[in-house]
């Protein structure tokens, strides 16, 4: 698992999940066989590559034993150019124009790989590049929200810096990322708690420190978002790679079986 402000890049198990949304766009991809994504007005079958938009709800059912989940901010370039790569409209995009290079080169992405191979894969998903066609202000707010202390922002404060109202500054958040201010900001808690565990001891300290009110609120949340509990995640050895805004190797740590959050 690599993280980046904003973004996570997963690969490994497929894992068995439950119907679940996500606060932002996630890029699906199917890397041994095809997989069915569920939705709730019914099923695509035969899917390689599917970009799921933020708060639809969904499961994804792998004929393979190892996927790649994507997630990608929404307020930033990279998600606006993986979606123009792709067929079908802005509910349920799929069939990336990139699909079988996807495909391959994540069959590489492993333990140790350089970072720039890691960047090659990502920038084939979507580029990024200095499309300016997002509110800067919305920019702004998503950027500290990223930042270490972020994740405990009120919209009031980042409304005040952006000069707008609460609730103009709320419109504008869900109009500019296609989600609201409130489940990006959960979105942000959710990659502190993993960069938090290079250093933190286990998975309930990291969840507090960055902003849930209990191991339990965390795990339920974990749940609603990912379609799995985070004990179940953990309960293997899971190699996260922290990597800062600047290109620096990232800091692999491989980090255990010490969750005692909420089954």
């Amino acid at each position: 698992m690599w993280l980046w402000p904003g973004q996570a890049l997963y690969i490994g198990p497929s894992l068995t999940l439950d119907f679940h949304s996500s606060a932002v766009s996630c890029l699906a991809v199917g890397v041994d066989a095809e997989f069915t994504l569920e939705l709730d007005h019914g099923s695509r079958r035969g899917i390689r590559t599917a970009l799921v938009p933020a708060r639809v709800r969904h499961r994804v059912v792998a004929d393979g034993t190892r996927m790649v989940f994507y997630y990608l901010d929404p307020a930033s370039t990279r998600e606006r150019a993986c979606r123009r790569m792709m067929t079908g409209d802005a509910g349920l995009a799929r069939d990336h124009e990139h699909e079988a290079e996807l495909v391959r080169l994540a069959a590489s992405l492993s333990d140790g790989v350089p970072l720039s191979q890691v960047r090659y894969w990502l920038d084939l998903a979507g580029p990024d590049g200095t499309d300016g066609s997002r509110d800067p202000r919305v920019r702004r707010a998503a950027a500290r929200l990223d930042g270490p202390r972020g994740q405990r922002l009120a919209a009031k404060e980042l409304a005040a810096e952006a000069g707008l109202s609460v609730s103009a500054f709320l419109r504008l958040f869900r109009a500019e990322t296609g989600t609201t201010f409130r489940r990006y900001r959960l979105w942000a808690r959710m990659l502190r708690v993993a960069a938090l565990l290079e250093t933190w001891p286990d998975l309930s300290t990291a969840a507090v420190e960055a902003g849930f009110a209990s191991p339990s609120h965390f795990s339920s949340a974990f749940h609603a978002m990912f379609g799995l509990r985070p004990s179940t995640l953990f309960s293997q050895p899971v190699l996260i790679s922290t990597v800062g805004r600047s290109v620096t190797e990232p800091l692999a740590t491989p980090v255990r079986g010490t969750a005692d959050a909420r089954s």
